[in-house]
Order: C-alpha cells, then structure tokens, then sequence
C-alpha cells in the first residue's frame, strides 16, 4: 500500500476534485462516514455518550460529520469547537452549520471544567482537532485538553490522525492524543506508519473516501508498505548450490556470537552453502557451535580480529560465491578497518555490509559511491548517524527524507534498522516494514537479519526483492517467537531458530499473512 506525505495528499485530495469531478464536500462527507462506520463497528452508538473534539480546519468538519452521524444513529453527542467559529471556511463551515441546525449540543471555547466534565460522563471521545497539518508545538488550552483526553481513560477515536502527531515524521508536536483508533483517509500518511506516531494512533483503518485505484496508487508516491514477495518454489532435483553461496567475513575473539548468528541464519532462512572467515584462533569454537557452516580460518591480528594480511585470501575465494556479507563482529580494531575497507572496494560480488564493516566505510563513503555491483547498507541510526555525518536526532525527525537522499548519494540500498524498519531504493522508492517488535531489540538481532538477506537472495530473488522480503521474514521470525514465548528474553537464537518457521508459513499462508493484519492498516 502507498503511503503519503502531508503534501502529496493535498495534491490527491486537489486532484479528485479537478480531474474526477469529486466536491470537497463529498470527500468531507466520505471521511466522516468512514469514522462514523469504525465508531458502529468497534463501539456501538445508540444510547452511548460521545464527546467530539473539533479544530476549524477540515479536521473539525470531519468531526462535524460523525457528530451528525452519531446523533442521527441514536447516540448522544456533544461537540466542542476549540477555537473560533467565525474562522471556519469552505465544507468544514458548511457541516458546522448543518450541525448547528439539528439538535445536538455545541460548546464553542468551553472551559477547561466544563470539558473535564463532559469527558467524565461519556462513553467515548472523538479527536478531530488538528489532522496532519500541525506544523508546531502544541501548547496552552490545547495541551489542556489533549492531556484531559488522555488522562480520561475513555475509548478515543482519532480523525485522520491523533491530534499533536507530525503527519509527515510520526513526531511528537509537544503532546498527543493517545487513540484506541485511528481513521485515517485517501492514504495512511507517513506520520500514521511511524514512530513514535505509529504507537499513538491504536488500531489504524484508512478509507479510500472515494479515490479511483488508479489515483491512490500514483508512482509519483515513493513511500510503500513493504508487503509480501512470493518465494521461489524449491525443484525436487536440486542441491545445496541451488540455493546461492554466500561468504561471511565477520567476527573476532571478543564477538563470537555475531559471526555464528549471521553465517547460520543464511541456512536457516533457506540458502545452500554458508562460507565463514574469521580469525582462526575462533574457529575451533565457532565449529563447535555451527558444524553445518564452512570455515575458512584467517590469520589475525594480535588483538584477535582480521589482519590486512587475509586480504588476498579472502578476495580470492569471493570469486567464488554469489553474495558476501562483511562486517558482523569484526571489532574496531584499526587494522581490520582498514581491511574491510579494501575488501569494499574490491569484491566484485553484490555486498551486505553491516555493524562493524559500516564504521569502517564510513570513513571512507566514497568506497561505497564507486562500487559496480550491488552495495546493502544496515545500520541502525547511530550507524545511519556515522554515514550522513549527521545527529541522530536530526535523522529521527527527518529518517523518510534523510534516507532517500542518502541512499541515492551512495547509490546503495539502506536497510534503515528499528521499530518499522525502513528500505530504501537508490533514488526511487522507500518500503516501511510492519512486521517484527519490541522484543527483537537485543544483542544478535541484526547479524540475523544480515544472513536472511543473503538467503532470500540464495533462493533466487533480485537483490531489490531479497532485501525487502529479508526484512520481512527476519521481523515475522521474531512474531512467530514472541507469540510463543513471549516478547521479554527474546534472543537472537530464538530469533533464528523460527526462521524456518517463518519460511514455512510464508509458503503455505503467503494470503493470510499478507491481509490487513500484518500490514497493520484495516480498510474500511
């Protein structure tokens, strides 16, 4: 599914007024019955008590809408316009002054108790006051209210957006309303998919309130959901090096675990033959551990990592697989850097980089710019941080942006690592990843990730589909073991081991799995 900027669902909204005839206020009328339909659907109306918060933009004629469709379906209604009604314009004045003729009850400017109150009594609240054109901090009355909502632990509906959420970054503007249900319409926007905004809009539908197919699903549009990629079926005659040759060079004596996770998950996720250099002085302890691995023992350096003199041995043998992963637990040691760095450069291979290797390039990004072959980038933000030379608070503000310019300076594809992990496309399109959760931020989780790529790629997939479909099998591996065990102790191991799990499931439920549930957005 498509998902817009602020700005680009202005163009929409503009653009199915001019070019299909639709008026703004059948698109304000479609909007608000869309809401009105969810509040029917996980609340109930007649007889209930609703109090509807409305702002004097559109946000606030949507909630004139539903005010009118719950009173008119038997609910009990009470609107409070939070600012001056002689400011009202266009459709959102119109549904006031239709509102304003029927008998339902509304305050204009009410006090602060009078609000606290109205909130006591009621059965549920609607959040129509802002919508995703905040552009500043929310203060005096307004943080008011919206700490009254909060703190009213009633069912909150939100229109379009929890009100005090960025609709283009999922920033938080001060504060915000925390909603059981989001009603968002044309499209999700970015700030409903996001976090921190993500979190505040509860259960998140998206109404179409209209749009021909053909207009939501505009190209012009970079942001998508990242949904499933059906996986290339296995042959019955086949063997191991069907499934890709990928070569690890990961690890050091103070990160065993890292080498182990990444080599290993790559046979776990489905690729054929997984080839892992690291120091030798480690080995004997990595076999131990992953017997099913292909060791290729390395000299090292006196601190136990990778020496500059594994160079040719190393570059020699990529010649030889389809994919090379560089970086995992390879430790900061500068002359393994320094190592990592040449290798970047000269492995004529489509390359994942990842942990310790992006520290290393990122000394040196133009190693990455001059690559011929397919680079993948996975950081998380304080790596994203040492890449732009940027802070990582400007990067949380700004990642949507910050990241495609990134990822087309470098040419590469970036794997932006977090809750809703972000895959960029080299100057043509980001995904946000809806699978995975809390319970996968530990130690281990991306050198997981790391081999699962590879894998997805050792199945057959283009490298653009294996880093999406990567993502996903990585964070629906994790889902599958925090419904069993629990999100708290999650370990990288348990994250691995359901990888074939999550293969499987993907085989044989590929449609279950790809409905609105796990792209945690419902159509109504």
């Amino acid at each position: 599914m498509k998902v817009s900027t602020v700005e680009m669902m202005r163009s929409l909204d503009k653009g199915a007024m001019e070019k299909y005839h639709i008026p703004d206020i059948i698109l304000m009328e479609n909007a608000g019955n869309a809401a009105y339909f969810v509040i029917h659907d996980e609340f109930g109306i007649k007889g209930k008590r609703f109090v509807v918060f409305c702002g004097i933009g559109n946000n606030g004629g949507d909630g004139f809408v539903v005010a009118r469709k719950l009173h008119s379906n038997g609910g009990i209604v009470t609107v409070f316009l939070l600012s001056d009604s002689e400011k009202l314009k266009g459709c959102a004045k119109d549904n006031f002054d239709i509102l304003a003729s029927i008998p339902v009850n509304v305050e204009r400017i009410p006090s602060i108790q009078k609000i606290k109150k109205a909130i006591s009594d009621s059965d549920a609240l609607v959040d129509a006051i802002f919508g995703t054109g905040l552009a500043r901090d929310i203060a005096g009355s307004y943080k008011k209210v919206i700490e009254l909502i909060n703190k009213g632990n009633k069912p909150v509906f939100s229109i379009d957006i929890p009100s005090g959420v960025n609709g283009n970054t999922g920033q938080i503007m001060g504060c915000a309303v925390n909603a059981d249900y989001t009603v968002t319409f044309g499209l999700p926007k970015l700030g409903n998919l996001l976090y921190p905004g993500f979190a505040m809009c509860g259960k998140l539908y998206v109404t179409h309130i209209s749009f021909p197919p053909s207009h939501y699903n505009n190209n012009n549009i970079r942001v998508e959901t990242n949904d499933l990629i059906s996986l290339p079926q296995r042959s019955k005659d086949t063997h191991k090096g069907d499934y890709g040759k990928a070569l690890f060079i990961a690890g050091s004596s103070n990160y065993c675990g890292a080498p182990y996770f990444c080599a290993l998950s790559f046979l776990k996720a489905g690729g054929g033959l997984s080839y892992l250099a690291s120091p030798k002085s480690i080995t004997p302890f990595l076999a131990n551990k992953g017997s099913e691995i292909v060791f290729v023992p390395q000299i090292e350096t006196d601190k136990g990592s990778l020496s500059k003199g594994a160079r040719n041995e190393i570059l020699e043998f990529s010649d030889t697989v389809d994919i090379v992963i560089i970086g995992p637990g390879l430790s900061l040691n500068e002359e393994t850097q320094e190592l990592v760095r040449g290798l970047a450069a000269d492995i004529n291979k489509p390359m994942i980089i990842d942990g310790d290797g992006i520290t290393a390039i990122s000394k040196d990004i133009d190693i990455i710019k001059n690559r011929k072959q397919p680079t993948v980038l996975t950081p998380h933000l304080g790596e994203m941080s040492r890449i732009t030379k940027m802070g990582v608070d400007k990067i949380q503000k700004d990642r949507i942006s910050i990241l495609f310019d990134t990822s087309m300076k470098l040419n590469a594809y970036i794997i932006l690592k977090g809750a809703h992990t972000l895959i960029s496309y080299p100057g043509d399109r980001i995904f946000i990843n809806m699978s995975g959760n809390p319970g996968m931020a530990t130690a281990g989780s991306g050198d997981v990730l790391a081999g699962t790529v590879a894998a997805m790629f050792g199945l057959g997939l283009s490298i653009k589909d294996s880093i999406r479909m990567g993502v996903f099998v990585h964070g629906f591996s994790g889902d599958l073991a925090a419904r069993d065990i629990g999100e708290d102790g999650i370990t990288a191991n348990d994250i691995m081991n359901y990888l074939p799990g999550a293969i499987r499931n993907i085989r044989v439920n590929i449609e279950d799995i790809a409905k609105n549930i796990y792209e945690g957005i419902y159509i109504v």
